[in-house]
């Protein structure tokens, strides 16, 4: 045997020694977690509980009522009564329209409605003598009408030169202010603009799977669609603070998009709510469903497979395949693979290098290892993508 082939023999018969005891001593000696080099790793318990299933989408906030104030009646603007963006009650005053001219004319027209009117009577007096002929005594009743119709134009006139809010709501700024000529008429100009600010919608749009989900559910309930639970929070703000309902769904689907178009409505007593702005809805589900959780932190990927690694009582760890749900409450559901009260490796997964390793299992909450970031399962057209 050639001297370089004997060597070579004698270092391979030396690596596959050390091989072979470092084997040995990380083979189990003892029941769970009582094994020598058995890595220790967090495991938690499945949850087993009712939960309302949250599915999060984009939309924005639309005022319930909203009215562009023009002038009824031409004329100086004479004072502004409101500051812009305030809050401003139905029937409050605005702006002032100078009165002058529309007073006097008013009183024009008073005069010339109390002359028309005491000539009617005179009229009426003599026509039951027949001393009049009956044209002219139809003549001063139609006198005395259109007198009463002018008086009530001059009337009315007048009373548009105090522009009132419509609505109660916020004001926009005043796009005219004082001293500044304005006219009636189709080309009025826009003296400013008051939205309603108490409630306020959020307008989203969902998928045709989810609206499909949603009528089913409450065929089955016969519960109303206000009965949907709906979150809002706006850019910035922590978690979803701003509680509504589902006011109504469009009465058609969307075949471009396949959306459906959700109104939903909200308290907005203070005014922190302003239509236009983006918010991110939350939409509960119709009935709240019995499910398993685990934290999406117990989940791994092999491939397009999801799953997760269970620890016996014996204390070693089983790849199990598992079918993911939604997010509810920041844990995943699951949908097959878990039976409750199964413990799952919930951190230190890459420590586990083989199916039915032995381990050193730590009992977590699983509530307690939560992601940071745990958002809300999407759906519709984002899930598609």
């Amino acid at each position: 045997m050639p001297r370089a082939l004997f060597r070579t023999i004698i270092v391979l018969a030396f690596i596959a020694g050390i091989a072979y005891l470092i084997y040995s001593r990380l083979q189990p000696q003892g029941g769970w977690g009582q094994q020598q080099g058995a890595p220790p790793v967090s495991v938690a318990q499945v949850i087993d509980r009712d939960v309302r299933i949250w599915r999060e989408f984009s939309g924005r906030l639309v005022a319930v009522d909203q009215a562009e104030i023009r002038p009824q009646v031409s004329g100086v603007i004479e004072k502004v009564h409101f500051r812009d963006g305030a809050l401003v009650k139905k029937g409050q005053l605005l702006f002032t329209i100078d009165p002058r001219p529309y007073a006097a004319a008013l009183q024009a027209a008073a005069a010339r409605a109390a002359f028309a009117g005491a000539q009617f009577r005179r009229a009426a007096a003599l026509i039951a003598d027949k001393a009049i002929p009956q044209s002219e005594y139809d003549q001063r009743k139609n006198d005395a009408d259109v007198a009463q119709a002018a008086l009530a134009t001059a009337r009315l006139n007048l009373d548009y030169t105090a522009v009132e809010a419509p609505i109660s709501g916020r004001a926009g700024r005043a796009e005219i202010t004082v001293g500044n000529l304005v006219e009636s008429g189709s080309s009025a100009p826009l003296l400013t603009t008051v939205v309603a600010s108490d409630p306020i919608y959020a307008d989203f749009e969902i998928d045709e799977d989810t609206y499909l989900k949603y009528i089913e559910a409450h065929a089955t309930t016969g519960k109303e669609t206000r009965h949907i639970p709906v979150m809002l929070s706006l850019t910035g703000e922590n978690g979803a603070p701003h509680e509504g309902h589902v006011e109504s769904f469009d009465n058609r689907l969307d075949t471009a998009s396949g959306t459906l178009r959700v109104r939903a409505v909200f308290d907005n007593k203070d005014g922190s709510l302003v239509p236009g702005l983006f918010a991110r809805i939350r939409l509960g589900a119709a009935e709240p469903l019995h499910a398993l959780l685990i934290t999406d932190r117990a989940v791994g990927t092999d491939q397009s497979k999801k799953y997760v690694i269970v620890v016996g009582k014996d204390g070693k760890t089983e790849h199990r395949e598992v079918t993911l749900g939604p997010l509810a409450d920041g844990l995943r559901v699951v949908e097959s693979g878990l039976k409750p009260g199964e413990d799952v490796v919930v951190n230190g997964l890459q420590r586990i290098m083989m199916p039915g390793q032995m381990v050193k299992p730590e009992m977590v909450p699983m509530e307690d290892v939560i992601p940071a970031q745990a958002g809300i399962q999407k759906s519709g057209a984002d899930e598609k993508k």
